[in-house]
């Protein structure tokens, strides 16, 4: 392409201002093409980037549908023969006792939408009310392995002429110690109490269960009475009204070692005076479960205490014969020293004729020893 000046009439035929009006068309042109294109990309953006424009009314609101009213049909009324709420319900639990009676393909039972408790255990079942009254309670499980299944609560223990022994207050046990210390009630101290001349009438319960450590120090190892397998006895009482304290000196000796060996033989543990300050005031028993069941028995039967002596002595009764006033010991002062001077009289006489009579005895011949001269 020649773009010389000459030819340049033959390129823009309008002359100058031809020219100039051809260049203003391009650049308008040039300008505008970039506005169309990118103002749908623009207004696209900004629907994007503001979602919610339109939420505050700026269009305007779309008309609600028309509301259709419907008739709500009424209840028929309940007729005169139709059954009460008693039947039905009794209808309902044999159908419910049917379905459970019934077996699956498998044949296995149904499942039954409420369980069933367990069993009683075979100790539940022999600590009769024969033997004592102690109603089931609820299994206990509480923190740190406190707790236990199989529970009582120990209220009276019934012996064999239906005489009922109270343990005050009532004791929450396993079964096991129950039917244990129900037993040892009834087989030994019973008897005791008959050769006492009375008949037991209530046992002292100190501490049953309780949910601490042993000895109640913090941090200890959990106590048999956490696990409701312990109990602290206190005294026995008997009917005529006396109390026997199994700790007290002034309770017979042959009373508390009877009582102590029936214990030691019954449960694997006995604690009691002796055995640590902890124990001084009551007896320790539980059946705790040891290896090759080895048994503790730690209870020392101390002595009476001596009697003391009274501060002052007794008065002397109006009618007692008067009192024997001992010679003084001066009195024969005078008769002892005569004695003497006649003794020291005596002694020269007899002195002399000892003299006299006795020969002189012979001195020991002694060896001279010569003395060193010097020259």
């Amino acid at each position: 392409m020649n773009c010389s000046a000459e030819k340049a009439s033959r390129k823009w035929a309008y002359g100058a201002f031809g020219r100039t009006a051809a260049a203003m068309v391009t650049v308008a042109v040039g300008l505008l093409l970039p506005g169309v294109y990118c103002e749908p990309a623009l207004a696209a953006k900004a629907s994007r980037s503001t979602p919610w424009g339109d939420l505050f009314g700026i269009h305007p609101p779309k008309p609600r549908a028309k509301v259709h009213r419907a008739a709500v049909p009424l209840p028929r009324p309940r007729p005169a023969d139709a059954p009460s709420a008693e039947e039905l319900a009794k209808e309902a639990a044999q159908e419910t006792a049917k379905a459970a009676k019934e077996t699956t393909k498998e044949g296995k039972p149904t499942e039954q939408a409420t369980p069933q408790p367990p069993p009683p255990s075979a100790c539940r079942l022999a600590l009769t009310e024969a033997i004592a009254i102690a109603p089931s309670i609820p299994d206990i499980r509480g923190a740190g392995g406190c707790g236990g299944e199989d529970l009582v609560r120990l209220e009276a223990i019934v012996l064999p002429d239906k005489r009922q022994v109270s343990v005050k207050p009532a004791a929450i046990l396993r079964c096991a110690m129950a039917s244990a210390l129900a037993d040892w009630i009834r087989t030994d101290i019973a008897p005791l109490a008959v050769r006492l001349g009375s008949t037991i009438s209530d046992l002292d319960n100190f501490d049953s269960f309780e949910c601490r450590g042993r000895n109640r120090i913090v941090g200890a190892r959990l106590s048999e009475h956490g696990r409701a397998n312990a109990l602290d006895v206190r005294a026995l009482k008997l009917s005529n009204g006396r109390s026997i304290s199994l700790t007290d000196r002034s309770v017979p000796r042959e009373v508390r070692e009877a009582v102590l060996h029936t214990a030691c033989a019954r449960f694997s543990t006995v604690l009691g005076p002796g055995s640590d300050w902890y124990h001084e005031d009551h007896i320790h028993l539980d059946l705790m479960e040891r290896r090759n069941n080895y048994r503790i028995c730690q209870w020392d039967v101390w002595d009476p205490l001596p009697q003391t002596a009274p501060l002052l002595p007794a008065e002397r009764p109006e009618e007692a014969p008067p009192r024997e006033v001992a010679a003084k010991p001066d009195a024969a002062k005078p008769d002892a020293a005569k004695s003497a001077v006649g003794k020291s009289s005596a002694a020269p006489a007899d002195e002399k004729s000892d003299a006299a009579t006795s020969k002189p005895e012979p001195k020991p011949t002694t060896k001279k020893r010569r003395q060193n001269r010097r020259s």
